[in-house]
């Protein structure tokens, strides 16, 4: 059953108050702020809650249409309110008391639907929430509302569904993308319908939105956060995170989901190392002595736009200013003979790795078991059909295909590679813009799109950062990637703080001005 375009149910709009308003910048405000205000006693949780709410019900299917967001949980103000009782006992309950936080509708929710983007999932309620999402309710935070997504996270280009009629819109440039496949957490962190959000990458999809909307991405270290709950796309890249406004409300949010999870096996890398406390990472002088190298075959091409190009070069010469040492240019060794080891043909998991995972929640009983499932109940995006076609027809289990296995010498080649390229340069970090060019119109597939995420972090499974780094066209956002060391969040996050802090790039789109928030 296709879902209602109104997402906001009747009940919780009659209840936002009416009394006298006042204005608060929830649309821009930190967890930090945010928490400051509710100390004060400036700010309650539930009076949080309903800015967020009027906010999404002005701007995300009316004004200027930003669709993005699928459903809106209908607890959201009974859990302001049960934390407003509580904070009058205790205080602040957790590091992320009251944030209301945008989760992408791929992850496990216990009080909404999950539908992944395809109405073969569009009603299927879960029986448990994903391991970032307890972890989040854990601390404290409120699940708003879930986001659109490009259905199954088959596009890193653009964000649109079967679940929800229309593109989701840039807000920064509303016949603009937002990038895919996480574009509708993207564009509603961005347009202020929440203060945080959860995405999910597989080669692009945290980093590129992110850098599309002027936030922050974070993509872990394989192994450092668990994907259980999540559907899956290619579970041997699949990566879930925080995407912010901020590098600090980012740091806060890893701090809670980072760790070994026993109910994801690729978390076992995790064991016994110490989740450290990325806070202390967050130093304005933290470019002091950084060594960066720049990486011009992740970016460089015939199709790199100029104003892109100069963006990055400014974001450079910003990062030398700081106090980092920059060399330009570094190569990864060998890299072409690397490339030339996946020789055995193509690699198709998601069959495999999507009917792996609705056997595992068979007790929830999703309404489809197998791909061909979902072909044949026809509910789905005709911008999707032909890709579930071509994954029903695979019939190797990636473990016995040659096209999966020479993939796998090639990202383990190129993991010694690009540490030996680190180690010699004595590199904190590789730099790059997360895309060589703006963001696309809406419906054009042709012109270029320059995604350069989905080699170097998807494939070596060592973590990435973007931050933004200016605009091109006056409005539109860019993002400058850093990449590290396996484990090396904490200095990433280093870095990152730096540069922010030290150029402020991040602006709101002026297509979702602010409102006044509700006096209770």
């Amino acid at each position: 059953m296709r879902l209602p375009l109104l997402v906001i149910p009747a009940a919780l709009l009659t209840s936002l108050p009416v009394q006298s308003q006042v204005r608060v910048g929830i649309e821009e405000a930190t967890i930090a702020e945010l928490h400051a205000a509710m100390q004060r006693g400036t700010l309650s949780c539930r009076r949080l809650v309903s800015g967020y709410l009027a906010r999404i019900d002005a701007y995300d299917k009316n004004g200027p249409a930003i669709n993005a967001i699928v459903r809106v949980n209908p607890a959201a103000l009974a859990t302001a309110d049960s934390l407003d009782r509580r904070f009058a006992r205790e205080g602040l309950i957790g590091p992320l008391h009251c944030i209301p936080a945008i989760v992408k509708e791929n992850f496990e929710t216990i009080d909404m639907p999950t539908s992944a983007g395809s109405l073969a999932l569009a009603e299927w309620q879960p029986t448990r929430d994903a391991f970032q999402v307890r972890k989040l309710r854990e601390a404290g935070a409120i699940v708003l509302a879930k986001s659109n997504m490009a259905e199954w996270a088959f596009s890193p280009y653009e964000t649109v569904s079967s679940v929800l009629p229309g593109y989701t819109r840039n807000p920064y440039a509303l016949d603009r993308v937002t990038a895919g496949s996480s574009g509708g957490t993207a564009a509603a962190v961005a347009a202020g319908f929440g203060a945080i959000g959860l995405g999910t990458d597989t080669g692009n999809s945290i980093r590129g939105p992110s850098a599309h909307q002027a936030l922050v991405g974070m993509r872990s270290t394989m192994g450092l956060t668990s994907r259980m709950g999540v559907v899956p796309l290619f579970l041997s890249q699949d990566i879930a995170g925080p995407m912010t406004r901020t590098v600090e409300d980012n740091a806060r949010i890893f701090q809670v989901i980072a760790g070994e999870d026993p109910d994801d096996a690729v978390t076992v890398a995790a064991r016994g190392r110490v989740v450290p406390r990325y806070a202390d990472s967050l130093r304005r002088d933290g470019l002091r002595g950084a060594r960066i190298g720049v990486l011009r075959v992740a970016f460089e091409s015939s199709s790199l736009d100029a104003e892109v190009a100069q963006v990055f070069a400014q974001a450079v010469a910003d990062l030398r200013l700081a106090g980092a040492t920059v060399i330009d240019t570094v190569v990864v060794p060998v890299l072409d003979s690397i490339r030339r080891l996946q020789t055995g043909g193509g690699c198709s998991p998601f069959k495999y790795d999507l009917e792996t995972y609705l056997a595992s929640v068979a007790s929830a009983r999703p309404p489809v078991k197998t791909v061909d499932d979902i072909v044949r109940s026809g509910k789905m995006h005709p911008t999707v059909q032909r890709r579930l076609e071509q994954a029903r027809d695979v019939t190797e289990n990636p473990s016995q295909s040659s096209g999966c296995i020479s993939r796998e010498a090639y990202r383990a080649a190129l993991r010694v590679a690009v540490l030996r390229l680190m180690d010699s340069q004595r590199l904190d970090a590789l730099a790059y813009p997360t895309w060589s060019n703006p963001p696309r119109k809406i419906g054009d597939l042709n012109t270029p799109h320059g995604d350069n995420s989905q080699v170097f972090s998807p494939s070596t499974g060592f973590p990435a950062i973007t931050v933004p780094m200016g605009y091109t066209r006056g409005i539109l956002p860019a993002g400058l990637q850093l990449m590290g060391r396996p484990w090396s969040e904490g200095t990433l996050y280093r870095l990152a703080f730096a540069f922010e802090q030290s150029t402020r790039h991040r602006r709101p789109p002026a297509s979702v001005p602010p409102l006044d928030l509700p006096t209770r």
